[in-house]
């Protein structure tokens, strides 16, 4: 029988490979993998590990993107700090909620976040937006509900972050994409110390779940290339095994 944190290393391996190629959505794999792979017997702690994991990801793809140029500081500052308080929120609600009845939640976040994954996105936008007074109404209360969503399921939040930057900036996609990482860090980070503070989090599963991501990062950049032309097809695959796992969650 394989060691659980060999497991769970070849599940972050999986999850990694599939945020880079796919931008969004891989980290929601992580609580289910942890559940049925691995065998945590806890929902909570399930959710609180992933959290960590996602979040130290989410760090290392943004100082990627910051070295490019991609991120906008100042739009991406208001979201991410306007969600802070919601993904506090977030996960004490989650936390004071049944396992069993969470997971059921989590299952049916999965689906909202398939069903985001294959609505097509324009890339076209203002490359230079700057941010602007009147931006920060649409910004905080947008920020504020993607945390407190983030928060309560433990996932990075990516699904809801990028099109909301788009939303309230008017800024392109690459730049959303990059920026969503920001508040993704910010989000991750506050719901996993909110799990680490009540003891909800297995550190060894979590430093397995980061080894395997960067790992599957690494992997992640030549199996894009060869994504490039069937990207839109790769997408509703993955989309749609997304809904199996929360079907088969569902019904467990």
């Amino acid at each position: 029988m394989l060691d659980p944190h060999l497991i769970a290393a070849i599940g972050g391996l999986l999850v990694g490979l599939l945020l880079t190629v796919f931008g969004g959505g891989g980290s929601v794999l992580a609580t289910p993998w942890l559940l049925y792979a691995v065998g945590v017997a806890d929902v909570h702690i399930a959710i609180g590990t992933s959290a960590a994991a996602v979040a130290v990801n989410a760090a290392t793809g943004l100082a990627v993107q910051a070295r490019a140029g991609r991120v906008k500081w100042p739009c991406a500052s208001v979201f991410a700090l306007a969600g802070l308080a919601g993904s506090l929120i977030g996960a004490h609600l989650g936390k004071q909620v049944d396992g069993a009845h969470l997971v059921k939640w989590f299952a049916v976040a999965m689906i909202a976040i398939a069903i985001s994954m294959v609505i097509p996105r324009k890339s076209e936008g203002d490359p230079s937006v700057h941010l602007q007074p009147a931006m920060v109404l649409k910004l905080a209360p947008v920020g504020f509900l993607a945390g407190l969503a983030a928060g309560f399921f433990g996932i990075g939040g990516g699904f809801l972050i990028a099109p909301g930057l788009m939303a309230s900036t008017g800024m392109t996609l690459a730049n959303a994409a990059a920026s969503s990482l920001v508040s993704v860090t910010l989000f991750g980070g506050a719901t996993s110390a909110s799990y680490a503070l009540s003891g909800q989090i297995d550190w060894g599963l979590f430093a397995a779940l980061v080894i395997g991501g960067a790992g599957g990062a690494m992997l992640g950049a030549p199996v894009s290339r060869w994504f490039a032309q069937r990207i839109a097809v790769a997408r509703l695959g993955f989309a749609g095994f997304v809904v199996a796992v929360a079907i088969y969650i569902l019904l467990r």
